[in-house]
C-alpha cells in the first residue's frame, strides 16, 4: 500500500474525504440492514412469528461476542491511524498484530462459554416459554459463525484506517450478500426452516472472514503478519483494551437492554412483543445506516489530523458530519414515518401484527434522527485517544437513559411505555452529548481554533 492513501487524510477537502470514507462504509451496512430485513422477512413469511422472536433473542448474544472483534479493531484502528499521522509505521503494525493475537483470543473463549452455558444464557435474553425451542435451534448454530464475525469486525475496523474503505466496505457486503443468497436456497429450496436461516448467516460470517484474511496475506495491505509484530506488547494491548472497551461497553450495554427489553416485552407482550421488537430493531438498523456509515467514515479521518496536530481541520468535519448525518437521517425517518404499515406489511402477513407493530414503530423512532449527534460525539473522543469521555457518551443513550426508562415507564404505560422510551432516550442522549462537546471546546480553546 502506497503511504498516499493515508496521507490523504490530512491533504485532501474534507468533504470529498468524508465521502470517500463514509459512502463505503454506509453502503456496506446498508447492504447489512437489508440482509437483516430479507432474513426477517424469509423467517417471518416461512417459519413465523415465533421464528423472528426467536432471532431477536439470539442476535443481541451473537452480537456480543462479535462486538469483542469490532472493540479490538476498533481501539487498534485508533492507534493505528494516530501513529500514521504521527509517522510511527512501525508501532501502526506492532497494533495490528496485538489484535489479532487478542481476536482470537477471546472469539474462542467466549464462543466455549456460549456453548458450556447456552441453555442458561438463552433464559437470560428472554428465550423462554414457547420462543426457548426455536431461539436454542438457531443459536447452536449461530454460535458457531461468532469467531469469524469477530475477526471480520476487527479487519473492517483496521482496513479502514489503512485508507481502504472499499476493501473495508466489501468485509460487510460479502456475508450480507451470501446471507441473501443462501437464505431461500436453505429456507425455502432445501425446507430447512429456522435451521437454515441459521446455517446461512454461519457461512456468511465465514465468508467475510476468510475475505479478509485474503486481503492481510495476498492483497494490498501492508498489515502482514509476523512473529514480531504478534509478539505482546503490553502498552499497546492496554491502549487498546482500553479505547477499545468503549466500543465493547457499548456492545455490553446494548446487551444488557436486551436482556431487560427482551423479558420486558415478554411480561407486557408475550411473544408476540418480541416479534413486534424484532420488525422494529431490523428496520432501527436500516433507517441508521446513513450515521453509522458517516461515523465509521468519520474516525480514521479525525483519528489521523489529530495525529498530525491539524486542529482547524478536526473541527470543521465534526461539523461537516455532524450536519450531513443528521439531514440524510431526517430523510429516511420521513420516509418510513409517512409508509409505516406499508413497510411492515412486507415482513408478515399476520393481521394482529402488523395491527400492534404500526404505532409501536411509530413510537420508537420519533427522535431517531438525534442519534447522530450522540454516535459522532462518542466517536470523536474515541478517535482521538480519550477513552473515559466517549464511555460517557457511549452508554449515555442504553445504560443511562434507555435502561431505567423501560424499567419504569411500561409498570404505569404497558407496551406503550417501553416504546415511549426510546425517542425519550434519543433526546436526552442527544442534550448529554452537546453538552459535554461544548464543555470540552470551552476548556480546550487552543485544542479547538475557529474554523
Amino acid at each position: 500500500m502506497s503511504t498516499n492513501n493515508r496521507d490523504d487524510f490530512g491533504i485532501k477537502p474534507l468533504g470529498q474525504l468524508l465521502r470517500q470514507q463514509a459512502i463505503p462504509a454506509s453502503a456496506g451496512i446498508l447492504v447489512m440492514s437489508i440482509y437483516g430485513i430479507v432474513d426477517t422477512i424469509f423467517v417471518g413469511l416461512w417459519v413465523g412469528s415465533l421464528g423472528i422472536a426467536a432471532i431477536t433473542v439470539v442476535l443481541p448474544i451473537t452480537f456480543l461476542i462479535a462486538s469483542i472483534g469490532m472493540a479490538i479493531g476498533v481501539g487498534g484502528a485508533s492507534i493505528i491511524s494516530r501513529s500514521f499521522g504521527e509517522g510511527e509505521d512501525e508501532k501502526a503494525y506492532r497494533t495490528f498484530g496485538n489484535q489479532v493475537g487478542l481476536t482470537l483470543t477471546f472469539g474462542v473463549l467466549f464462543v466455549v462459554l456460549g456453548f458450556i452455558f447456552i441453555d442458561q444464557i438463552l433464559a437470560l435474553f428472554g428465550g423462554r416459554g414457547d420462543v426457548q425451542e426455536p431461539a436454542l435451534q438457531y443459536f447452536s448454530i449461530v454460535l458457531i459463525g461468532a469467531p469469524f464475525l469477530a475477526w471480520g469486525m476487527m479487519s473492517n475496523n483496521v482496513i479502514r484506517a489503512e485508507g481502504f474503505p472499499r476493501i473495508a466496505m466489501l468485509t460487510i457486503m460479502i456475508p450480507a450478500v451470501v446471507n441473501i443468497i443462501l437464505d431461500p436456497i436453505f429456507i425455502i429450496g432445501l425446507d430447512m426452516g429456522l435451521e437454515g436461516a441459521a446455517w446461512a448467516t454461519t457461512i456468511s460470517y465465514i465468508s467475510s472472514a476468510i475475505f479478509a484474511t485474503w486481503f492481510f496475506l495476498q492483497g494490498d495491505s501492508q498489515m502482514k503478519l509476523s512473529k514480531e509484530n504478534l509478539k505482546p506488547d503490553l502498552p499497546i494491548i492496554r491502549e487498546t483494551i482500553a479505547l477499545g472497551s468503549v466500543t465493547f461497553a457499548r456492545q455490553g450495554t446494548i446487551s444488557i437492554l436486551s436482556i431487560i427489553l427482551n423479558n420486558s416485552l415478554f411480561i407486557y407482550g408475550g411473544e408476540l412483543g418480541l416479534s413486534i421488537y424484532g420488525i422494529i430493531g431490523r428496520l432501527m438498523m436500516f433507517a441508521n445506516f446513513p450515521v453509522l456509515g458517516i461515523t465509521q467514515g468519520f474516525i480514521p479521518i479525525v483519528g489521523y489530523n489529530y495525529g498530525a496536530k491539524l486542529m482547524d481541520r478536526v473541527t470543521k468535519i465534526i461539523r461537516l458530519s455532524m450536519l450531513s448525518a443528521t439531514l440524510i437521517a431526517f430523510g429516511i425517518f420521513s420516509v418510513i414515518m409517512i409508509f409505516t404499515p406499508q413497510i411492515i406489511s412486507v415482513f408478515t402477513n399476520e393481521p394482529e401484527l402488523i395491527r400492534q407493530t404500526t404505532p409501536a414503530l411509530r413510537l420508537a423512532f420519533l427522535a431517531t434522527p438525534l442519534i447522530a449527534i450522540n454516535l459522532l460525539g462518542g466517536a470523536y473522543f474515541q478517535a482521538i485517544g480519550r477513552a473515559t469521555p466517549a464511555l460517557i457518551l457511549s452508554i449515555s443513550k442504553q445504560r443511562i437513559l434507555l435502561i431505567p426508562l423501560i424499567l419504569i415507564l411500561p409498570v404505569y404505560f404497558g407496551m406503550n411505555g417501553i416504546w415511549y422510551s426510546f425517542p425519550i432516550a434519543d433526546i436526552g442522549a442527544a442534550l448529554i452529548t452537546l453538552y459535554y462537546m461544548a464543555y470540552h471546546r470551552r476548556k480546550n480553546k487552543k485544542t479547538y481554533p475557529e474554523a
